[in-house]
């Protein structure tokens, strides 16, 4: 067994390193209006518009750390050869992740919007895989920011129980074209202030609660049937989630994406390979904390001797890079066992393993930055520190990716032996009284 980090993906690291240096860095430094990576960075009053929006300007500066990145080469890492990339592993992109956040906040990595450096692109695979011909040059429209879809799956009564979602989509004749005629409610739509379209699930049979039956339509996110309730401010603001209401909203025949009846395929088909990278990333982002934690207690000297001389201090520090090193070491195995298998497999052999890295590394992430507020005091507690944001930022991940009782659940199906390779001889799992299966779907719930 070897548990060095392969050579390749080390010599990255450091090449990525030095574009941070040579490239990233100088673009932090540019407006004192939008400097949020100094002792005062992110979110000041001045980084927001009216409505809470980010600001154009902050917007920007984005955007040209990327298109700096992908000129490098190292935007498109994780992606296959065909679009540019790297063909990445599953245990590079976790690696890669690990490292970035383990620098603490900065423009190589920023934390509100999953913008980074090594970018993730489970939309081109998703279009690879599941486009129709007619649709294939959508992946490349995508590539070039000329075709920006969010994800329109959760509602407002709706979140890990999206089979019982209400939003309908009938059959629909108009001016003589066949298609679709869509009503209903969606929350929680990260993106739709820059958005082109939307990747709207509806359900178009079946009853609630079926699996199959829920397609996906792509449709344009500026037609006037899609009405902006709300933009929905959160504890990790400014917002880009808004409420929408669909009212008549008309799509041709054209507009279904993947398998009809069966588009809950689409955002299952992502799931492990966000999470592992989700997972790696809190890892990161809590041994910066730790690490920050430590340092300022062998600097600060109360009553005349270092905080660090205090067990009061060092225990609960222990206890954080104790588990840190413990997850680090799961979540780089089952990354490298993602990379030995196929998606299917990964999805019967390895599910369990990945939310198991994912809940805990979130939790251990929380952990470690409120532990950081309280080493460091009132500067802790302040904005002139990262860790208020930091934990802001990680405390979403708890619900977002798939909520943490979601994934408990679903190691408890595999441990009791409900679902996964093991299961003891219940085909269809837990029922309701109607007959059906009342085990989660798997699935991120934005």
């Amino acid at each position: 067994m070897d548990f060095n980090i392969p050579q390749d993906i080390a010599d990255y690291l450091d090449v990525l390193d030095q574009f941070i240096e040579d490239e990233i860095k100088p673009l932090e430094q540019q407006d004192d209006n939008i400097r949020f990576f100094d002792h005062r960075r992110e979110w000041a009053r001045t980084d927001f518009d009216n409505d809470g929006l980010p600001r154009p300007e902050w917007e920007a500066l984005l955007k040209e750390a990327k298109r700096r990145a992908d000129a490098a080469g190292h935007l498109r890492y994780a992606l296959p050869e065909e679009f540019g990339g790297k063909n990445g592993t599953n245990l590079g992109m976790a690696i890669i992740r690990e490292h970035f956040a383990k620098k603490g906040l900065g423009l190589h990595n920023d934390l509100q919007n999953e913008h980074s450096i090594v970018g993730n692109f489970p939309q081109i695979l998703m279009l690879r895989d599941f486009a129709r011909p007619d649709q294939k040059h959508l992946a490349t429209a995508a590539l070039e920011g000329k075709f920006l879809a969010c994800f329109g799956l959760t509602e407002p009564d709706h979140g890990s129980d999206a089979t019982h979602m209400e939003t309908r989509a009938v059959r629909h004749k108009k001016d003589g074209k066949d298609g679709w005629l869509i009503n209903g409610e969606k929350m929680w739509i990260t993106g739709m202030h820059v958005a082109t379209h939307i990747m709207l699930f509806c359900r178009t049979s079946g009853e609630d609660g079926d699996a199959k039956g829920i397609t996906c339509l792509i449709i344009p996110a500026r037609d006037p049937g899609v009405i902006i309730e709300e933009y929905m401010w959160t504890f990790n603001m400014p917002t880009d989630h808004p409420r929408l209401t669909l009212k008549d909203v008309w799509v041709p025949e054209d507009a279904v994406f993947g398998p009809p009846e069966g588009g809950l395929a689409l955002a299952q088909h992502f799931v492990h390979e966000n999470r592992i990278r989700q997972a790696a990333s809190s890892v990161g982002a809590a041994m910066y904390c730790i690490e920050e934690s430590v340092k300022y207690a062998r600097e600060r000297k109360p009553f005349g001797k270092a905080l660090a001389t205090n067990q009061a201090i060092q225990f609960p520090l222990v206890e954080l890079a104790t588990e840190a090193e413990m997850l680090r070491l799961l979540i780089f195995k089952t990354a490298w066992e993602m990379d030995q298998m196929s998606k299917p497999d990964v999805a019967i052999h390895l599910s369990d393993k990945v939310s198991m890295c994912n809940y805990r590394a979130n939790r251990l992430c929380c952990n470690a930055a409120d532990r950081a507020m309280q080493v460091h005091g009132g500067m802790g507690y302040s904005r002139h520190k990262p860790f208020e944001h930091i934990y802001r930022h990680h405390r979403r991940y708890r619900i977002t990716e798939g909520s943490e009782e979601i994934q408990m659940r679903k190691v408890g199906g595999h441990l009791f032996g409900f679902m996964g390779p093991g299961k003891h001889g219940q085909p269809k799992g837990e029922k309701d009284a109607k007959g059906k299966s009342t085990e989660p779907t798997d699935f991120a719930v934005r």
